[in-house]
């Protein structure tokens, strides 16, 4: 009987070992898994902070242009603006040089 109680224990032990095994091993995939989906979170953070970044960069781009074109747009008006005044002002600039130029000659006379 001694056998048989000797053998009995001997069999719950190599039980509980293979159970040990099986859980150390299920453990271990467990871990594994885990540090495989907190990589892949990580990447995928890190390419929605890129993708972020392109766009925001993108945003500031479209918004920088449209405030060239109106600066632009406004200088332009501004330049048609005096050059309307100045042609304006050109046929009586020359009347008053011509003026002053004969003054000058009556003068000189």
């Amino acid at each position: 009987m001694n056998i048989e109680i000797l053998t009995s224990i001997k069999h719950t032990e190599e039980e509980y070992r293979a159970r040990i095994s099986g859980a150390k091993a299920e453990r271990e995939r467990m871990l594994a898994e885990a540090k495989l989906e907190a990589d892949n979170l990580v990447m995928k953070a890190m390419d929605d902070a890129e993708e972020y970044k392109k766009k925001r960069i993108s945003d500031a781009r479209e918004e920088v242009a449209k405030k060239r074109a109106a600066i632009l747009r406004t200088g332009e008006e501004r330049a048609a603006a005096l050059r309307n005044r100045g042609s304006k002002n050109l046929d009586r600039a020359v009347a008053l040089l011509i003026t002053r130029f004969r003054e000058q000659l009556h003068a000189e006379s």
